[in-house]
């Protein structure tokens, strides 16, 4: 398919800067200093990594978010406009400074730490009709970081449904560990779910993952359980698949899910089967980890092609 036949994308969610101190030996502590093998500022946010994957595999993407009026919003909006993402709906803000995450990264898991700043003021101001119209797929994330946006997260899916788009969530993990239900008035309007371990526990109370995930599947058409190196589970109409993933040198997993993200949506929307979205997906988060940063490692779709290619005959073994 050409750029312009495939399906327009629509981002709605927070914007912030990651700095990524990768290469962590052991894990952090308070009162004790350790060493990090690299350190960069990169483009930051559950969304925009998501928004950028899908833009390197050749989609038309449009961001809706908010900055500061100061140099990491100046950063943000850069490196979106690089990787070809549309910022014409990203607000700045004078009184309010741009988000930062600094994430803190070893090679197979990582821990974060979040200063909100204009996220958390984001509103549905502006998400009108018209917008929705133009576009096919609307991805949002971050519910639980996003508390102005919050409460219209179920009322923007609604819309979007009735105008026929379809929907995708990853609302992240919830920082307070509280246990609440307003998310499934988001679900109902959700076409695809993404979640890791820790959170389907939250959502859905199960003891293990693949019970987690039939109760998922229960609540949405498609939800899909990311385990990191383990690769995915994922149920589609009640039926359910697995892949193992691939193995890569992992440098940095900051925005690995995301990109995971962006891959399954991208063969979802392709109409592709359950398995080669988990397939697919599995390859653009892994490819996100052997780069710092969350886009720094996404793959073109030339590139993804080319992976999939040199990694077939091990794929086949893990796949049966």
């Amino acid at each position: 398919m050409s750029r312009s036949e495939l399906p327009k994308i629509l981002v709605i969610g927070e914007l912030n800067v990651d700095i990524v101190a990768s290469g962590l030996r052991s894990a952090p502590e308070m009162g004790a200093e350790i060493l990090a093998a690299d350190c960069e500022l990169t483009l930051g946010s559950a969304s925009a990594i998501f928004a950028a994957g899908m833009a390197k595999l050749g989609y038309d993407v449009t961001f809706v978010s908010q900055v500061g009026r100061d140099y990491f919003g100046d950063f943000c909006i850069r490196a979106l406009q690089q990787l070809g993402v549309s910022t014409r709906h990203v607000a700045r803000k004078s009184a309010e400074k741009t988000g930062v995450t600094i994430a803190l990264s070893g090679n197979r898991d990582r821990a974060l730490v979040t200063h909100l700043g204009a996220v958390a003021t984001l509103t549905s101001e502006g998400i009108d009709d018209a917008l929705l119209k133009r576009h096919h797929h609307l991805h949002l994330t971050s519910y639980y970081l996003q508390k102005a946006l919050q409460p219209s997260f179920a009322g923007i899916f609604r819309r979007a449904k009735t105008l026929g788009l379809t929907t995708s969530l990853d609302p992240n993990s919830d920082p307070t560990n509280k246990r609440s239900n307003t998310i499934d008035n988001v679900l109902r309007y959700t076409d695809m779910l993404f979640v890791n371990e820790r959170e389907a526990s939250q959502l859905t109370h199960s003891s293990t993952p693949k019970a987690g995930l039939k109760t998922l599947g229960t609540k949405v058409r498609c939800a899909v359980i990311k385990r990191g190196p383990r690769g995915a589970m994922g149920i589609l109409d009640g039926a359910t698949m697995a892949h193992t993933g691939f193995k890569v040198a992992a440098v940095d997993t900051t925005g690995a899910g995301d990109s995971f993200d962006a891959g399954f949506v991208s063969a979802y929307l392709r109409h592709a089967p359950l398995l080669e979205c988990l397939r697919i997906g599995n390859a653009c988060g892994a490819l996100s980890a052997t780069h710092v940063g969350g886009t720094a490692g996404q793959p073109a779709e030339a590139e993804l092609q080319t992976f999939l290619h040199a990694n077939t005959a091990t794929d086949q073994k893990r796949s049966k």
